[in-house]
């Protein structure tokens, strides 16, 4: 092969048989490995070498090897030489060698183009590759890794020399990506088919190329298996038409394309048929005794059976055949004949071996309409109105009509409405001769017709008697003489005459009832003497009863003596020397004359002797006191009463005694004896007879103790004969009690003196259990259990027995009898690990008491309980119920005692407090318990806790709510009362029992009465029951169903209110039905009765939603709507669409617009839109249908300049509805219109809710108009709003309605058209509308009676929106109401239902006008004593009155209280509870019989939240405020009332509850956690009830730590400190804390457990930590460590000193960018050595510390208060004021007199526990420590311990407190007081060194010196406080600003922590101040200075 120098060569270097995956090529040149470079030769993608830019040097011979890297095998090629033939140049233009070449790839692999240049210079030549003009990369190949199909292009390849200006070349080649297929649409797994149904297997696929689908059956080709019910679309996969058995298999999808194939696969599954409906049954609707068919047509197969059902029976089937139902041929069912009671639910049933279907109609039968109150004859007076009246009863879904005939002529109503028909009935007016006649009533209807006939007839009536006259009778006084003329008898034969007479000018009344018609005298007999009388006659014919003859003259008889003795005598004994005697005169009709007084006689019963007379002269006299009379001794008394004519007769005799005495001896022989350890035994005589002095009523048994004898018990026993001795018994006392015991006799007076009394004892008995019972030095063989006494001793203990065993192991069970004094017991020998039980009891002489047991594990102590759970209630009763459980975890013991909760749940749905219930002790093993002594008919539910030796466990989850049964009531109504109501009547008046004590649902009360007399009562008279007023309904109307009947009717069914909530007669239901969500008021269906209990309501909207309620109303009024049901009317066709426009009209197409009708009655499913042209010819209209979502439509194809009519419709299910039609134009010269002109409103067209607007309307702009827009605003401040958006186009006058009453008004309009809407209109002139009527009543507020005869009524006035106009006044209406009237009349009724108050003034209704507005109340006067009255009240305006308001009740005859309670005292009983005391008011204030007081309090400044009222009745004046909050003031303020109402109320009393123990902190949190150390901070209680003393922090590890458990208390005084450093802590020990909070007691804990170690997320340690130190400073340096899951916030410098021993913050909080931080050395301590770490801190905590650094030691200068020369210069300036203030004193002489405000208080204790009660922190530490300066790392000299602080209030208590903490022994205490300065809260713990101290501190240099120090440290205990030479002393005490202060010792408190470590600010509580003369100690300064 020959080639030019310079230019390139190819050799072909393999063929494509060498080409494999494992082929690896080696190209030899001349026997030599050849290895190119990219520049000089390369090998192209179809392998081969090209050699560019040749040279002599590349002569020479060529061949390839290839190697099979997986055998090892190899080949050779033949060798190519290559010879080069002209010589070398310098410059070869670019040349394209292999340009790229068309390729296709696959979308995903790697695609590559190759493009081979020669230039020479080679190393000039640059190759790049262009795609549309952008540069890609460069080189001899672009390879694309993943193309897509957006790779697909056209690619460049240029070739330029890179320093040349030589012209470049290019070649160019297509790159196609193919796609493999990918499957959008497969099909599932598996297919379900039914025979000859078709079935889709969808399966598309997409790829470039356009994939090919090929399917299989069974790996068969549905091409070779040419099946033509197997169709293949591109679109939609494969169909298989009508499915056979053989069509079932595997149907495969392959989707293939030259980039590859994909396949999806489904199995088709072929079923039999399963039955389907083809007509499915209806509803149908029957009339009774018709013939009812139901259509059930199905398919299937096999061919399904039909079953009919109703309910569970079945009616007909292929085997069942009930009469009357008939299975048809086609599957229907055929009832004939129907009957009522067919009505329900049928289901078809069809079936088949592939399933079964079913199909419910509903079978409705109507009532066959009959006549049920026919027409009856009538007889009518000539004149009157006829009525016959025609009644029909029918289902009340069908309509009826009724037609009247008389003798086959259809009765017409005339037009002057003298022959009228309203429902059913025929009214006849005026009636005369020729209304006589047969009259039929017809009904027809579509459930059957009726008819029947009656006759009516016309007669008259008699005329009235002539000449009537009287005169008396001669021969009789007590009668009359009457005579008269026969009058005419109106055409009808007289029946007897009517004779009336008025007696005293009274109301005429009838005498004589039927006086023979054949006479015309009588004499009328049976007068009263001293009377006048008139007499008038009337005639009675068959017709009825004539007018009367005119009255007689007026006659009087003359007077006589009284015919009767007074009435109701009562004499009773008023002292033992007087009797009260009282009657009421004689009845009227036998006083005979004028009453001119009484006489009065007695004398002694039984006994002869004459009658004392007293004569009472007074007629107005109805009592007389009898004095002077003997004791005890009955009296016979007689009344008789006198006139002007003489005395009358006497009463029958009373009898009475003197009122009795007390007797005045005691019982005799009495004796009084213990017959055991509870009950003492009496016998007794009787004192002498003569000393009772009455009647003996009983013995008094008085008992005791002799200890406490205001602790009295009374046993009161019944007399026995006289003569016998008497025996009495009182039990339950105290066992083993010294008693005295005493007995005395009483009489009704009172008690006679008492017996001397009798010391005695009760008898010894066994003791009670043991108390306390608990283990302690609980190891593995041993323990010791404790006890106390019991409690009940009931004797003397002797002794205790304790025993113990295993538990089912007998044999090991041990016994003990241990002494009276002996209350612990150490028991060993046991076996390790081993439960025990453990029983002790007490002893006396009468036996081993009650035993009490527990449980212990040895080794184990015992823990708390845990809470019992799975709370289960059954066996309700009334009173018990049974509470099972599962217990709790015993804490390794036993249980002792089970604590039952118990919390009831008011109707309202109020939860009371929860009060312990039930505890039941000694059952360690229940799991279930009854729980007696409950409420009945109460609502509970229950929670408990289990207590075992070491306290009780938490509270159990509550049970589920229950409701006990109910009882009978256990209490009977109190404050019964008995007034005088009137002189024939007595009032009675009670409490009714509270609904809580009824036990049951509240009823009637029932009344009996006795008579009794001195020797006892008699029976009890038979019971009545008696209703309380009646009231509304409490309860709605249950079992309201409703059915839509059509789309315009709904019926609705509902069951009568419950029989306890009707609370009076039911006078008919109302029925309230409204569009939900409509805004609107409902409307309003009254039926009437109690009885009418169904409803259609008819006219309502079409497929709306209604909300339907009804309620059950009273004469009271209304009771309560049931609950809300919605229901949608039926479907109809649809309103016309609206809004219908063109806003596009072209001269050949136009685009109509529209909106859904306004009322669509249903789901609209389409639209209809027909044209033609306006030529009105109904063959050439156009129709379109189009979707329901449609709202535009455009039609095409139109001819210009034409008009064509357009009509719109809507379809529904049921059909298309009304049109719209509209005329539009073709045409495109159009333009808005123009809006009405003129609108104005007439005067005469404004009403009070609509006005009629008129206006002209505006030029349409050449496009019809479509309608009118009207907009309205409310003047003077509303805004325009659209009013009626739709006006009808062709209308100049609207009715604006929905308007408020006398309200102004503007309106304006636009008109739009098919181009838009017009401008707006002119505004009218302001419109006003006219008044209307009120819309709302007044509320009556309070009726309250002023006087015996009148009343106050208050109400509010009504909403001024509701006015309507101007509001006039009111209008007060009241009627008297009757007693115990279960009736009311027609009227009554009727207002009731209506509401009105037009009725209610026709029904024995006054009413009162209030004309001024502003009133608020009206006193009623001149009322009826002792009567009851209803009173209502209207608003009224110049239009009409109100609704009336809701009657209110109040009876008259009793005021209410004119003054509040006396000597009110309030005063705090527990931190709960007030007791409040009172005197009653005066009497002469009562205005009749206290009731009882009404006590209303509230927490101060808070009565709208928290008012409350409390009812008391009397007799109680003392009452106890429970459940109230502690510590807090309250106000009291008392009522009292009487039936009459409420008095005023007393000025407010106050008081303040006690304190408690508070709740617990709020909450207990953790931060800055460290492996040692951790600070907690604790929120306050959120109830502190009473002043915060401080806080106890209680903490302990979780598990022993290397054996030992330590539990540590630090209680913290003061109320505002509330974190707390803990820097004793074990790393890696988990710790439970609890915080508590004290006030007089501690409160409940909050508990929270912590790990000490840092927290997960917190940052990992700082590294590389290292300190330089220069003479001025530390510098401490550090790196970052693990950042944790958050990022560094800040960082914390920690310091340990030499002296104490323990790690504490040094600096913090660093910035989190800080890597080293600068120390002054004057900050340490001269002469300790400190190590320092780092730790970092981000939000999740603090993280692990560095590891410590070196230790060192801060350097110590002389300051100059240590030279010699300042000592020298000090004592003699103090040797100066010394002489000077000698000098000065003797001056003064001795009369100065020296003060101190206070003296320095010195504090010595030798415990660990220091509290100390300031406040704040203080430099106090405990275990010898020294006084701290400003922190813990200021100077100090010497070292210490590790120390034990207290700071700031805190006090410590653990186990290690009487011997060393970490090895500090107590051995001194530091007496400490220091004088306050001001300092910085800003701490070296606390921040970057603010307020840094100065280099030297004359104050530390003293401090520094121990002999100085050491004169401040506290004393031993045993020793006194000395003076010391320093003691502080000042007679200042006025207070300091406030300061901060902090100790940072191993425990440090502190008042608001904050995390961050910033300081906060620390209030000092104002009521910790320290005593005067004292400061608290300010940290870095001593008190000396």
């Amino acid at each position: 092969m020959d080639a030019a120098a310079g230019k390139h060569v190819g050799i072909t270097l393999l063929s494509s048989s060498y080409t494999t995956d494992t082929t690896e090529l080696t190209i030899s040149f001349n026997h030599t490995v050849y290895f190119w470079s990219s520049h000089f030769s390369a090998i192209t993608l179809d392998n081969q070498l090209v050699v560019l830019a040749t040279t002599a040097a590349d002569a020479g011979r060529y061949h390839v090897e290839a190697v099979n890297e997986m055998t090892g095998e190899n080949a050779t090629s033949p060798a190519v030489y290559l010879s080069i033939s002209d010589p070398e140049s310098e410059v070869v233009a670019p040349a394209i060698v292999i340009g790229p070449k068309d390729t296709t790839v696959v979308a995903g692999s790697e695609g590559t183009l190759e493009c081979i240049a020669n230039a020479r210079p080679i190393d000039s030549l640059v190759v790049t590759w262009k795609r549309d003009g952008r540069r890609l990369s460069s080189g001899r190949r672009l390879v694309i890794p993943a193309p897509t199909s957006a790779d697909t292009g056209i690619y460049v390849c240029e070739a330029l020399l890179g320093n040349s200006t030589g012209k470049s070349v290019e070649a160019r080649a297509q790159l196609n990506v193919m796609e493999p297929p990918s499957l959008t649409a497969q099909p599932k797994r598996k297919i379900i088919a039914d025979l000859d149904r078709n079935v889709d297997i969808p399966c598309v696929a997409t790829g470039v190329p356009q994939p090919r689908i090929e399917w299989y059956k069974d790996a068969v080709p549905l091409s070779k298996l040419a099946n033509p019910r197997y169709k293949v679309t591109a679109a939609n996969g494969l169909t298989v038409r009508r499915v056979q058995p053989g069509d079932g298999g595997i149907f495969q999808c392959f989707a293939r394309n030259a980039a590859g194939e994909t396949q999806a696969h489904a199995q088709l599954l072929v079923s039999s048929m399963a039955p389907t409906f083809t007509f499915p049954p209806s509803d149908q609707i029957v009339t009774e005794r018709n013939t009812a068919l139901f259509m059930c047509q199905t398919s299937g197969a096999p061919k399904p059976a039909i079953t009919w059902r109703k309910g569970s029976q079945v009616l007909a089937s292929g085997s069942v055949q009930v009469p009357r139902f008939t299975l048809l041929q086609s599957g229907g069912l055929q009832i004939h004949p129907i009957s009522f009671q067919d009505s329900g639910d049928y289901t078809c049933i069809a079936s088949n071996s592939e399933g079964s279907i079913n199909s419910t109609s509903s079978l409705t039968v109507w009532s066959r309409t009959i006549i049920s109150v026919p027409p009856t004859d009538k007889r009518v007076i000539k004149g009157t109105t006829a009525v016959l009246d025609c009644n029909a009863s029918h289902d009340p879904r069908v309509n009826i009509s009724f037609n009247w005939e008389r003798g086959g002529v259809v009765v017409r109503p005339s037009s002057g409405g003298r022959v009228t028909m309203r429902q059913g009935s025929l009214t006849i007016g005026q009636t005369w001769s020729g209304d006589i006649g047969d009259y039929t009533c017809t009904v027809t209807s579509q459930a059957g017709n009726d008819s029947q006939s009656a006759r009516l007839e016309v007669i008259e009536l008699p005329h009235s008697p002539r000449s009537l006259t009287a005169r008396l009778n001669d021969s009789d006084s007590r009668s009359v003489l009457l005579s008269w003329l026969r009058p005419f008898d109106g055409n009808s034969p007289l029946l007897y005459y009517l004779l009336e007479l008025s007696e005293n000018n009274s109301p005429w009344k009838v005498y004589l009832s039927e006086v023979d018609p054949v006479v015309s005298e009588v004499s009328v007999g049976g007068l009263t003497p001293a009377r006048t009388y008139q007499f008038r006659l009337c005639a009675v014919n068959q017709v009825g009863r004539g007018q009367y003859s005119t009255e007689t003259q007026r006659l009087m008889l003359r007077e006589e003596a009284p015919s009767a003795p007074p009435k109701n005598i009562v004499a009773s004994g008023r002292t033992n020397q007087s009797i009260m005697v009282q009657w009421q005169p004689p009845p009227e009709p036998q006083l005979n004359g004028v009453l001119r007084g009484y006489v009065l006689r007695y004398r002694l019963a039984g006994l002869p002797g004459d009658y004392q007379d007293k004569n009472i002269s007074s007629p107005e006299t109805n009592y007389c006191l009898l004095k002077d009379l003997i004791i005890w001794t009955q009296y016979q008394i007689q009344v008789a009463a006198f006139t002007g004519a003489g005395l009358g007769v006497y009463s029958s005799p009373v009898t009475e005694y003197t009122l009795q005495g007390v007797p005045t001896a005691p019982p005799q022989e009495v004796e009084v004896l213990a017959i055991n350890s509870t009950t003492i035994r009496y016998t007794w005589n009787p004192p002498p007879q003569q000393f009772i002095n009455g009647i003996n009523q009983g013995y008094k048994l008085l008992v005791w103790p002799e200890k406490s004898p205001e602790e009295v018990i009374v046993v009161t026993i019944t007399p026995d004969y006289p003569g016998s001795r008497h025996t009495g018994l009182v039990s339950g006392l105290k066992k083993f009690t010294w008693y005295f015991g005493s007995t005395l006799c009483f009489t009704t007076p009172g008690d006679g003196p008492s017996s001397s009394p009798t010391l005695l004892q009760t008898h010894e008995d066994t003791p009670g259990p043991v108390r306390h019972l608990s283990f302690t030095e609980i190891l593995d063989t041993s323990l010791r259990v404790s006890w106390a006494e019991p409690e009940d001793k009931n004797g003397i203990i002797t002794g205790y027995v304790l025993w113990w065993e295993v538990p089912g192991v007998e044999s090991s069970r041990e016994e003990r009898s241990l002494s009276n004094s002996t209350l612990q017991y150490q028991l060993t020998g046991l076996t390790s690990t081993t439960l025990y039980t453990l029983q002790v009891a007490a002893l006396t002489a009468a036996g081993r008491g009650v035993v009490t047991s527990s449980t212990i594990s040895t080794g184990v102590p015992p823990e708390l309980p845990g809470e019992p759970s799975n709370l289960v209630i059954s066996n309700i009763s009334p009173r018990t119920a049974t509470l099972r459980f599962r217990p709790g975890a015993d804490g390794k013991t036993g249980i002792s005692r089970w604590i039952v909760e118990g919390q009831t749940v008011k109707e309202d749905g109020n939860e009371e407090n929860w009060t312990v219930v039930y505890q039941k002790d000694n059952w360690p093993d229940a799991d279930n318990l009854e729980i007696p002594n409950l409420t009945p008919f109460t609502k509970y539910r229950f929670r408990m806790r289990q207590v075992n030796i070491v306290g009780s466990s938490n509270m159990s989850a509550p049970s589920r709510l229950i409701q006990t049964l109910q009882d009978a009531p256990d209490t009977h109504p109190s404050n019964l009362t008995l007034l005088s109501a009137t002189q024939t009547s007595l009032r009675f008046n009670w409490k009714p029992l509270p609904e809580t004590e009824y036990n049951s649902s509240p009823e009637t009360y029932q009344v009996q009465i006795q008579a009794y007399n001195s020797i006892g009562s008699g029976p009890w008279s038979n019971t009545v029951a008696g209703l309380t007023a009646e009231s509304v309904p409490s309860g709605s109307p249950v079992n309201v169903t409703t059915e839509a009947l059509s789309s315009t009717r709904i019926l609705l069914k509902w069951s009568s209110v419950p029989q306890a909530q009707k609370n009076g007669i039911i006078l008919g239901y109302k029925v309230f039905h409204g569009e939900k969500d409509s805004g609107g008021p409902p409307s309003v269906q009254v039926a009437e009765g109690e009885g009418g209990m169904t409803l259609i309501l008819g006219g309502l909207k079409k497929y709306t939603v209604y909300v339907l309620q009804v309620l059950a109303y009273t004469r009271m009024g209304d009771g309560p709507q049931s609950n809300p049901i919605l229901l949608r009317t039926k479907e109809d066709v649809p309103g016309p669409p609206v809004r219908m426009v063109f806003p596009e009209v072209r001269l050949s197409s136009v685009r109509v617009v529209w909106q859904p009708p306004t009322n669509p009655n249903g789901i609209i499913l389409g639209y209809q839109i027909s044209y033609c042209l306006d030529s009105r010819d109904p063959q050439r209209w156009t129709t379109v249908e189009v979707g329901s979502t449609a709202r535009q439509f455009t039609v095409t194809g139109l001819s210009s300049e034409q008009a064509y009519v357009f009509r719109l419709t809507a379809r529904t299910a049921v059909g298309w509805g009304e049109e719209q039609e509209a005329l539009v134009v073709t045409t495109e010269r159009r333009e808005r219109p123009q809006p009405p002109r003129k609108l104005s409103v007439p005067q005469d067209a404004v009403e009070s809710r609509h006005v009629r607007l008129h206006w002209v309307t505006g030029s349409s702009g050449s496009s019809p108009l479509r309608y009118f827009t009207l907009q309205a605003k409310e003047l003077p401040n509303g805004d325009w709003n659209t009013h009626t958006a739709d006006i009808l186009h062709n209308v100049t006058t609207w009715t604006i309605d929905r308007l408020k009453p006398f309200t102004s008004y503007k309106f304006r309009m636009l008109a739009t058209n098919d181009v838009g809407d017009s401008v707006l209109s002119k505004e009218t002139e302001a419109v006003t509308t006219l008044q209307d009527v009120p819309e709302e009543p007044p509320v009556i507020l309070a009726v309250k009676p002023t006087t015996t005869t009148s009343v106050l009524v208050q109400w509010k006035k009504p909403n001024d929106t509701s006015i309507n106009g101007v509001l006039t006044g009111y209008r007060l209406y009241y009627r008297e109401l009757q007693v115990n009237v279960s009736t009311f009349a027609e009227a009554e009724v009727q207002a009731t239902k209506n509401n009105t108050t037009s009725t209610l003034i026709t029904t024995k209704s006054t009413f009162k006008t209030v004309s001024s507005a502003a009133l608020t109340e009206f006193e009623l006067t001149q009322l009826k004593k002792f009567k009851h009255y209803q009173i209502v009240m209207t608003s009224y305006n110049i239009i009409g009155e109100s609704p009336p308001s809701t009657p209110v009740e109040v009876s008259v005859g009793e005021a209410a209280p004119s003054v509040a309670p006396q000597s009110i005292k309030v005063s705090a009983v527990s931190p709960s509870t007030l007791e409040v005391t009172w005197d009653t008011p005066p009497l002469e204030t009562q205005n009749g019989l206290i009731q009882g007081y009404k006590i209303h309090y509230w927490e101060r400044d808070k009565q709208n939240q928290s008012e409350k009222v409390k009812v008391i009745f009397v007799p109680d004046t003392r009452v106890h405020l429970s459940n109230l909050t502690s510590y807090t003031p309250y106000l009291v303020t008392l009522t009292a009332f009487n039936t009459a109402g409420d008095g005023p109320p007393s000025d407010p009393r106050g008081a303040r509850t006690t304190q408690s123990a508070p709740s617990a902190p709020s909450y207990l949190s953790f931060s800055e956690v460290t492996g040692g150390s951790i600070n907690v901070s604790w929120g306050a209680p959120l109830t502190p009830n009473g002043q915060l003393e401080g806080y106890r922090i209680i903490y302990q590890p979780t598990a022993p730590v290397q054996g030992v458990s330590k539990l540590v208390t630090v209680d913290v005084r003061g109320s505002w400190q509330r974190w707390l450093k803990v820097r004793d802590l074990i790393r890696g020990a988990t710790y439970a804390f609890s915080a508590q909070a004290l006030t007089v007691s501690y409160g409940p804990p909050i508990q929270a457990n912590i790990s000490a170690q840092p927290v997960q997320g917190s940052p990992g340690s700082p590294m590389e930590m290292s300190i330089t130190k220069t003479s001025s400073a530390l510098t401490i340096h550090w790196s970052d460590g693990e950042i944790g899951a958050a990022p560094v916030t800040g960082y914390v410098i920690e310091a340990r000193p030499s002296d104490e021993g323990v790690w504490d913050s040094f600096i913090r909080l660093l910035p989190p960018t800080s890597r080293s931080v600068s120390v002054p050395l004057e900050r340490l301590r001269s002469g300790i050595s400190y190590e320092f770490r780092v730790i970092a801190v981000n939000r999740y905590g603090y993280g692990q510390p560095s590891t410590p650094s070196a230790a060192l030691a801060a350097l110590s200068e002389r300051p100059f208060y240590e030279e010699w020369w300042f000592l020298l210069v000090m004592a003699l300036v103090g040797i100066i004021l010394i002489l000077v203030l000698v000098f000065a004193l003797l001056l003064h002489g001795h009369s100065s007199k020296y003060k101190a405000c206070g003296t320095g208080k010195h504090m010595s204790t030798a415990e660990e526990s220091v509290t100390l009660d300031n406040g704040g922190f203080t430099a106090l530490e405990l275990n010898s420590r020294t006084i701290n300066t400003k922190n813990s790392f200021l100077k100090k000299n010497g070292t210490r311990s590790p120390p034990r602080p207290s700071p700031g209030g805190l006090h410590y208590s653990d186990e290690d407190i009487c011997n060393n903490y970490n090895g500090a022994v107590l051995t001194e205490s530091t007496t400490l007081t220091e004088k306050p300065t001001e300092v910085s809260e800003s701490e070296l713990t606390d921040s970057d060194y603010e307020d840094e101290q100065p280099k030297h501190s004359f104050v530390n240099h003293y401090m520094s010196d121990p002999t100085y120090y050491n004169s401040w440290k506290r004393q031993p205990k045993t020793l006194k406080p000395i003076g010391s030479p320093f003691g502080y002393e000042e007679c200042a005490t006025a207070d300091t600003e406030p300061y901060y202060q902090t100790v940072v010792t191993q425990h440090s408190t502190g008042g608001a922590y904050t995390p961050t470590g910033q300081p906060a600010l620390t209030h000092v509580n104002p009521n910790t101040n320290p005593p005067p003369g004292s400061r608290t100690p300010v940290t870095g300064f001593s008190s000396f200075v």
